[in-house]
């Protein structure tokens, strides 16, 4: 060979390597070019990074799984073909804390087979919006990947900097229900999604899933300083996911924020799942619901049978009376069915979801709401034991269709499942869908408590309403460590709420019960009322006795507030310290504010503008008043009125745990009412 040849081939060698590895890198941004995805393919690993306006959000990341019995799906890939489209387009929620959510993504899809072995096939797809990340694997079915099981994901998230997180603990028995705790990111043990991170360059983050489907929800852990890691919650013998080709797994979920608000009208979780899956959705209706249930939280009432069960039919008719008196949709009722004598939660398999109480007339009392044009809110406590459930499910939902009951509250008190399963991995998935499938079938509405974590399903089951999936109002009434402290709900709308609607079950107002000397709701009044506004649910429920609020000025904002909304604003918020949050009623040209701080007290200004131009509002205001204070004074209001058009500025006084709630009542539509 001459030597000029040889120089030729030695001189073209580095440009082919090079070129190669152009391929093996591939980029794509966001709509508005601000965010990049940068994939690479390092020595046949798939990592990614992603970078906000020239600064790394994720350094380069792994990505990949572990199989059980089987060599891993981490290495040794090749890029086979790529693909990048583009999406844009609205699309309206049948119900919602907006109307109208625009669907605005660049995609990348990847196709990667191994380059040795069996040459298995798995794709990976990116959606990268103006507002965060979204991506997911894909197995296609192919001859060598078959049936196999997951035994570990290997996805990372590499952060910048050991930044500061939100998060609360995962495997304890409590599931979801626990005070969030505010550490470094290297300080996290094992924690439930969402998980919110402030970044050192002042952006917000928000790690979490979409369109949970047959897998088991994941959990997160720091290996490392600055390392976020997935851990799928396995079945109880280890094995973390059973999956069969073709398969895709849920979005892992990146969102990103300038301020903490920005998370909160962030709807990528959303726009990730798919479109509506029931072709009709009039019977899906947002409610506001009154009911049989704090009663026994501060041991007025019991649920099981005696002297003072509390789910009789003579109660009941008196709660469905105070609902159809004062415009609500619901009445709650819990207690009703046989199953609750004894030890309930060590005896889940003795309930019945058909047999009610001797001293509950079913077919009365449905007949009765009816005639009042009250919703009656079945109650399905199953204890965790599924396996008794789902063998009644089809009798109790086909029962309630049957008597006009379209809503059932669900609970699944217990450590573990029945049978040993965490209710968030697979085989909980599983259960969950499968009762959101069947109370479509039987046009029901579902509100569950001790749920699987909400990622987004309720676009593609619009029945599927609301969850608690955190520590609800009524640990206050009997936590241990004094209930939910004034910080509490300031933290959770820049963390669980990210996730979706809760039923918190605020409006309480009896707010030191006196039957429960050793607890109290540790709140304003105000504040209160407030939440109504800031905790988003399409189900919101006046939690407190009915007679707690007869003759109690502050409950005409209950009564006013809607729960199905066509726009949201969040006006400011520092996580765990204070949050003020407007929304307009999608039935009418109204708006309501809702502001709440934790222990410290604030003073706020916001200009009007969110109002609409050439109207003019009532104010109806709900302060706390002068000397109101959570600990010392929490009862306190003061309730006046104002005209105000866009151009004017509330100010906004909150005593230390308190709130304010505000009516913006467009003077229009009130004249309109009037005509």
């Amino acid at each position: 060979m001459k030597i000029g040849n040889l120089l030729l081939i030695l001189f073209l060698i580095p440009i082919l390597l090079s070129c190669e590895q152009v391929w093996d890198e591939v980029a794509v941004s966001s709509p508005d070019l601000k965010l990049q995805l940068i994939f690479h393919l390092v020595e046949g690993k798939p990592t990614y990074e992603l970078i906000l306006n020239g600064k790394p959000v994720l350094l380069e990341s792994g990505m990949g799984f572990e199989l059980a019995g089987l060599p891993a799906l981490d290495s040794d890939f090749i890029l086979l073909d790529k693909k990048i489209s583009s999406f844009n387009k609205s699309w309206d929620q049948p119900w919602g804390e907006v109307k109208t959510i625009q669907n605005n993504y660049r995609e990348l899809i990847l196709y990667l087979q191994e380059k040795s072995g069996s040459q298995r096939k798995m794709n990976i797809v990116f959606r990268l919006y103006n507002d965060g990340l979204g991506f997911r694997y894909e197995f296609p079915e192919q001859e060598f990947l078959d049936q196999f099981q997951i035994a570990a994901e290997k996805t990372r998230f590499v952060l910048p900097y050991n930044d500061s997180a939100w998060w609360i603990p995962a495997y304890k028995p409590q599931r979801y229900e626990y005070l969030y705790r505010k550490t470094s990111v290297s300080s996290i043990d094992t924690a439930h999604t969402p998980l919110t991170i402030e970044t050192r360059n002042g952006t917000f983050l928000c790690f979490h899933e979409a369109a949970l489907y047959d897998f088991p929800s994941y959990t997160i852990y720091s290996p490392d300083s600055n390392v976020l890691a997935i851990d799928l919650v396995p079945w109880k013998n280890g094995v973390k996911a059973y999956v069969e080709t073709p398969f895709v797994t849920p979005w892992r979920t990146i969102q990103i924020g300038e301020l903490p608000g920005d998370l909160v009208t962030n709807y990528l979780i959303l726009n990730l799942n798919d479109t509506c899956r029931i072709d009709d959705v009039s019977w899906i209706k947002p409610a506001k619901y009154v009911g049989i249930w704090w009663g026994m939280h501060i041991e007025k009432y019991t649920w099981g049978s005696g002297p003072k069960h509390g789910a009789t039919t003579r109660n009941t008719m008196k709660y469905i009376d105070f609902a159809a008196e004062n415009g609500f949709d619901g009445v709650l009722i819990e207690g009703w069915n046989q199953g609750w004598d004894g030890d309930w939660i060590a005896n889940g398999g003795i309930f019945s979801f058909t047999k009610p109480y001797r001293d509950f007339d079913l077919l009365k009392i449905a007949a009765y709401a009816k005639e009042k044009g009250v919703n009656l809110i079945g109650h399905h406590e199953t204890s965790a034991h599924i396996e008794n459930y789902e063998a009644q499910m089809e009798d109790a939902y086909k029962l309630y269709e049957e008597l006009g009951v379209s809503y059932i509250k669900t609970g699944y008190v217990g450590g573990k499942l029945f049978n040993g399963e965490w209710h968030h991995g697979q085989y909980g998935v599983r259960h969950y869908q499968k009762t959101v499938e069947l109370a479509a079938k039987h046009h029901v509405m579902l509100d569950i408590h001790e749920p699987i974590k909400d990622c987004g399903l309720r676009r593609t089951w619009p029945n599927l309403m609301t969850r608690e999936g955190a520590r609800g109002m009524e640990w206050d009434a009997w936590g241990p460590d004094g209930g939910n402290p004034p910080d509490y709900v300031p933290t959770i709308v820049f963390t669980r709420l990210l996730a979706g609607p809760m039923d918190f079950t605020p409006g309480i107002f009896d707010i030191e019960i006196p039957s429960k000397p050793d607890n109290r709701v540790n709140t304003t009044l105000a504040k209160q009322l407030a939440y109504y506004v800031v905790i988003y649910s399409p189900l919101q429920m006046a939690a407190d006795l009915p007679e707690n609020y007869v003759n109690k000025p502050a409950f005409q904002f209950i009564k006013d507030v809607p729960c199905d909304w066509e726009e949201t604003r969040v006006l400011n918020g520092v996580i765990g310290d204070y949050v003020t949050i407007a929304r307009k009623d999608r039935n009418s040209d109204d708006w309501y504010l809702g502001s709440i701080t934790n222990e410290s007290p604030r003073k706020f200004e916001f200009i009007l503008d969110f109002l609409e131009r050439g109207t003019s509002y009532t104010a109806q205001i709900y302060a706390d008043g002068g000397e109101a204070d959570w600990n010392t004074n929490p009862l306190a209001i003061d309730i006046y009125e104002r005209i105000v058009t866009f151009k004017d500025t509330l100010f906004v006084s909150l005593a230390p745990g308190g709130g304010q709630a505000v009516r913006f009542a467009s003077i229009n539509t009130q004249e309109h009412k009037e005509k």
